[in-house]
């Protein structure tokens, strides 16, 4: 049976590359998300613990949102989430430390497994890390719009507290993961080479 399954998909890649890679990608993309769900509320909270939490982080000034408070790309407010702040420099590094790790074994996977890419690594790389750049700012830029009501409906508007941020949380990953989706997957149909 194993081996029908691996003769059957080999065929199916043949005739269907692009959609072939198309799902690989997305079950590793969905195997990487999984590992953030994991991961994120591990370091939210290990730093969590620490003063870092109650230290604003608010980077790149923007205008104003529609209640004429000042818009930030990053904009994490310095207390905890569940008693109205953002979370601070704690929830900002916990986000980027769990995005770090989950790139680079994305990375490697998309370009080894799903691209079987054969260019150059260190320019792939250089290209990944431009278009992750890229993606987390635009991402963050986004997340001004949806990030506060989110975690206000569920903390504060079903009064779950602390289990409103956890869900909070993970709905808030998982709209990033699906920016990133499908933002990434014609970047590296371009980066990712197989120069058989």
């Amino acid at each position: 049976m194993l081996t029908s399954i691996k003769t059957g998909w080999k065929s199916f890649v043949k005739k269907h590359p692009t959609v072939a890679q198309f799902l690989l990608f997305f079950l590793v993309s969905n195997g990487v998300t999984v590992l953030q769900m994991i991961l994120m509320p591990a370091f939210k909270s290990m730093l969590g613990l620490t003063p870092l939490v109650n230290t604003d982080f608010k980077v790149w000034h923007l205008g104003a949102n529609p209640d004429g408070t000042p818009y930030y790309i990053f904009n994490y407010a310095a207390g905890e989430l569940s008693k109205g702040g953002g979370g601070g420099l704690a929830y900002f590094l916990a986000v980027e430390i769990t995005m770090a790790i989950a790139q680079v074994i994305n990375f490697f996977l998309q370009r080894n497994v799903t691209f079987k890419a054969n260019n150059s690594a260190l320019k792939a790389a250089m290209w990944y890390v431009i278009a992750y750049v890229i993606i987390t700012i635009g991402a963050a830029a986004l997340q001004g719009v949806y990030k506060a009501p989110i975690y206000h409906f569920f903390i504060n508007g079903l009064g779950m507290g602390a289990g409103g941020e956890a869900v909070a949380d993970v709905i808030t990953m998982l709209i990033n993961s699906a920016i990133s989706f499908w933002v990434f997957f014609p970047i590296f149909k371009i980066i990712f080479k197989n120069e058989a």
